[in-house]
């Protein structure tokens, strides 16, 4: 007889008169709103004008989740396109299925649409948003909860995982995965935040730690799961993955420090601006445009570079009057 565990919800679903209301789709919501209002007071912090994170999530979100369910049909095609499913069924995202490989690969993309728009550096952006991102997965985890999906080996342990009798899966105990995953991801959230504080990262350091770290748990989580999955070699196709970008992550670490040591001092020219450029830190005209060696590609520690070495590199009296 099992004397503790973890109970599993006996629906996902409320019904609200004609409109559901699903638990997995309330854990992602929460997880965005998480990761925008924490990224908000980080990018406020760095010297960024309020609102802006949440500016330039308008275009990261839908695209982060168009990516995340590209990767999870095209990684499990078979659960759609093989004889006897339904395809229309790759469109139900409420049903649980979103890969954060793609969700972070096409949501960067959103990301750098954004930034180009505000003419502010994707990399201290995504270095803002980095912890915020790990908690919002913390929470978006839950959602695995509400479907019962993606749990562990069978386990005895007091913190086993309940799951009732349904398709596809038999009813038992298992390992809660999806928990190991949640209070990873918080931990990652955590350490980025302290390293942040410790080393001032900069130029997208903050974002490949946060990377690096959580590849390093969704590597052993991923062997504990027992839901199908493709395998290379005999290792699931996500552990692969996580083994891959966890190399990249290091090695853009690695050579971001030495190519472009130290800490943008200027994430959004445009609030600096607003605020007079009272320092005389930017390069500026009556009209208060910014040094336009600025742009959403150079980062911004190329705005501050520009910015103070602009009177010497123009060599003209109009140029040191405005600096």
């Amino acid at each position: 007889m099992d004397l503790a565990y973890i109970p599993s919800p006996s629906t996902g679903v409320i019904e609200l008169g004609p409109i559901p209301l699903r638990g997995y789709a309330f854990c992602i919501i929460i997880g965005v709103f998480v990761a925008v209002w924490f990224g908000n007071k980080r990018w406020i912090a760095r010297g960024g004008r309020a609102g802006t994170v949440a500016d330039i999530a308008v275009w990261a979100v839908p695209f982060g989740l168009v990516g995340g369910r590209l990767y999870h049909v095209i990684t499990d095609y078979q659960l759609y396109f093989s004889d006897g499913e339904d395809w229309v069924d790759a469109f139900k995202i409420w049903q649980g299925g979103l890969g954060i490989w793609g969700a972070i690969a096409l949501g960067a993309v959103g990301a750098w649409i954004g930034c180009r728009r505000r003419g502010i550096p994707l990399p201290a952006w995504a270095d803002a948003l980095a912890p915020g991102i790990a908690l919002a997965q913390a929470c978006g985890r839950w959602g695995n909860w509400f479907n019962q999906e993606l749990y562990g080996k069978p386990t005895d342990v007091p913190w086993a995982l309940k799951i009732s009798e349904g398709p596809n899966r038999v009813a038992g105990t298992y390992h809660p995965t999806f928990l190991y995953e949640s209070l990873w991801c918080i931990g990652v959230a955590l350490l980025v935040i302290w390293a942040d504080r410790r080393f001032r990262l900069g130029h997208g350091r903050a974002f490949a730690l946060y990377v690096a770290a959580y590849c390093a748990g969704r590597g052993w989580i991923e062997y504990m799961r027992v839901d199908e999955a493709h395998h290379i070699l005999g290792v699931r196709l996500n552990v692969w993955t996580a083994g891959i970008v966890f190399v990249l992550a290091v090695l853009y670490m690695v050579i971001s420090a030495k190519v472009r040591p130290g800490r943008e001092e200027i994430v959004e020219p445009n609030a600096v601006d607003a605020e007079g450029a009272e320092d005389g830190d930017v390069a500026g005209d009556a009209d208060g445009a910014v040094a336009p060696d600025a742009d959403a590609d150079g980062g911004a520690g190329h705005t501050e570079d520009s910015a103070a070495q602009a009177p010497e590199k123009n060599g003209t009296a109009e140029a040191a009057k405005n600096g």
